[in-house]
């Protein structure tokens, strides 16, 4: 798959690292600004969470 993908992307091997590197971030930032926070609002209860000393 990976291979695949590689030979799909345009440009010299400088060019494709870029594109790579540029789509990880991209992938990382709309994961941690939505999807994580929807999962996080399904996955925790109504009651927050409190520990007595």
């Amino acid at each position: 798959m990976y291979g695949s993908l590689w030979r799909v992307l345009p440009g010299p091997v400088w060019l494709r690292i870029l594109m790579v590197v540029v789509a990880v971030a991209i992938i990382l930032f709309a994961l941690s600004t939505w999807v994580f926070p929807l999962v996080d609002g399904l996955l925790t209860p109504g009651q927050p969470v409190t520990v007595d000393p």
